[in-house]
């Protein structure tokens, strides 16, 4: 396993939702964990991957996902077993979509 970590500073949407899981951990795929928590407006995101060898692909992802949400205090874990970087914003866009409409 491998564990990346990703900070995104200068947020701006805050969830109003509790805790949102989503995905399932197996095989091409991933869960994603998202909650509000207390980082000074930033986002915090950790990584924990079967697929070693590939934060470069997870930074450019990551930061895609940041500059579409722009999430404050917000903290994120994902657990992956190899899915690919499509699938990966699939689940963070659910997970954020869930969070939102929860709150409604």
């Amino acid at each position: 396993m491998e564990t990346l970590n990703f900070r995104f500073e200068n947020g701006v949407r805050r969830l109003k939702a509790d805790p949102e899981l989503v995905g399932v951990v197996s095989s091409g795929n991933l869960e994603v964990l998202i909650e509000n928590a207390p980082l000074g407006g930033a986002c915090a995101i950790e990584v924990k991957t079967a697929a070693r060898g590939f934060g470069a692909i997870w930074e450019a992802v990551m930061n895609d996902f940041f500059q579409r949400w722009r999430l404050a205090d917000t903290r994120i874990s994902i657990n992956d077993m190899g899915a690919t970087p499509a699938v990966v914003s699939l689940r963070l866009d659910q997970a954020v979509e869930a969070a939102v409409e929860e709150s409604k």
